[in-house]
């Protein structure tokens, strides 16, 4: 099978190269010259664990090629997959469906015989049927059919999510897409994943409700940590008294600075505003966005409590700048609230990440960047773990202390034992539990 995929962004590059593993040919179009040159040279737009060398050995098996003329990409293909952007519209929240429009247009003056055009971007409900009246309209005479098949990567484990999903969800009533997406999706069906027919508006809304599910039960856990600090409770003995019970289950139980990233944010506000277009609004999803913007900007505060009261004249030692572990995305990470305010409030601010340097120098101005973790403390007031990296859990304390000018630690990620901090003499603070020393 031949397939192309439009736009080689975090979906559809990993989707395109995870497909080529699978043995189908796979061609990813993308207007950008320079990512595409440099994807021909190896060199990956992205940070995602093991892409550049599955990449690599699909392209030397030949299975998997760039191209910045979509024409020539999209003959032969037997599926044509839409993986373009869709970010917050300015001014009222709603998904920007522009490049994926336009790419339904380029589709429709090249696309050759019966055709099955996927959209694997995350779109909210009715995109599908108005991809199809763009091309309908276009080409009036055209057999395809359109297809949502949504996807459920986490950006750090993206690969292994992909090849061992929880399943795969395809929106289409057309009984010959069904049999290109089955064939397609075959050797995950040879490994028993539950592979999940739906209509495509079914489709387009599980990506929904699932994102916003998972941003609700992060915040849900967020709340209940900072109501564990007022009554004495440990939080991550509370996460895992009820993550036991399997209706509630553990994972997105973990306490943290608010949820960021290219999904949770931009989904969540996009369904409310779907939902208060359709005079059905979403109060609980409507809560979870405020809650989770006000958390975001609190966390300054915090640390400045942490730190007597002001940081005025004072070093801040920031590690990490991602919205999470493995992955250089800074889209709504929460350092982009926090560093501001800490500067804003008369701060000095180190900063390292092993991978959002680059991109958080575009987004990040007046702070220092380190090429490690202890130059980032060395001569530090404090020290703030802003994201979870392994290389962060098992710094030496000792080597913490003596960089930093005072033991003040603000662990905004939960990474480190308290009681273990408490004996090294720390003024320790994390997230919904008591905090130690001072």
């Amino acid at each position: 099978m031949r397939i192309a995929m439009i736009g080689t962004g975090y979906v559809g590059l990993v989707s395109g190269a995870c497909f080529s593993e699978f043995g189908t040919d796979v061609i990813c179009v993308d207007k950008d010259e320079a990512k595409i040159a440099r994807l021909e040279d190896g060199i990956m737009p992205i940070y995602e664990p093991g892409l550049d060398v599955l990449v690599e050995n699909n392209v030397k098996a030949g299975r998997l090629t760039f191209t910045t003329d979509l024409k020539e990409g999209v003959k032969g293909a037997e599926a044509i997959f839409i993986a373009v952007g869709t970010p917050t519209r300015r001014g009222d929240g709603h998904a920007d469906l522009s490049y994926v429009y336009a790419a339904a247009e380029e589709i429709a003056d090249a696309m050759e015989g019966f055709t099955v055009i996927v959209t694997k971007s995350t779109v909210p409900v009715g995109t599908g049927r108005e991809v199809e009246r763009i091309i309908r309209e276009r080409r009036p005479d055209a057999e395809f059919a359109v297809v949502s098949n949504p996807e459920f990567l986490r950006e750090g484990s993206a690969i292994g999510d992909f090849m061992r999903p929880d399943r795969v969800v395809i929106g289409t009533t057309d009984e010959r897409a069904r049999d290109v997406m089955r064939d397609l999706y075959r050797p995950l069906y040879l490994i028993e994943t539950p592979i999940v027919f739906t209509s495509r508006e079914t489709s387009e809304m599980i990506k929904y409700a699932a994102n916003t599910f998972l941003a609700a039960k992060i915040t849900f856990i967020n709340e209940i940590a900072d109501l564990c600090e007022k009554v004495g409770a440990d939080v991550h003995d509370v996460a895992r008294g009820i993550g036991l019970d399997g209706r509630i289950g553990k994972k997105f139980l973990h306490p943290g600075p608010g949820y960021g990233g290219s999904c949770f944010p931009k989904d969540t506000l996009a369904l409310v505003r779907t939902a208060q277009e359709h005079n059905s609004p979403l109060r609980i999803i409507e809560t979870v966005v405020d809650v989770n913007a006000q958390r975001k900007k609190a966390m300054a505060d915090r640390i400045i409590s942490a730190c007597g009261g002001s940081v005025s004249g004072k070093t801040i030692g920031i590690l990490g700048l991602a919205f999470k572990p493995n992955t250089d995305d800074m889209r709504d990470a929460p350092s982009l609230d926090i560093v501001p305010a800490l500067i804003a409030a008369g701060a000095t601010v180190k900063a390292y990440d092993p991978e959002a340097m680059t991109e958080a120098k575009k987004l990040l101005e007046d702070i220092i960047y380190c090429d490690t973790a202890f130059d980032t403390l060395e001569g530090a007031d404090a020290m703030v773990v802003l994201t979870e990296w392994n290389e962060f859990r098992g710094m030496d304390l000792d080597r913490i202390k003596s960089a930093l000018k005072h033991p003040i630690v603000v662990d905004l990620r939960n990474v480190y034992d308290p009681g273990e901090m408490a004996e090294q003499g720390f003024s320790y603070s994390c997230i919904g539990r008591a905090s130690i020393g001072g």
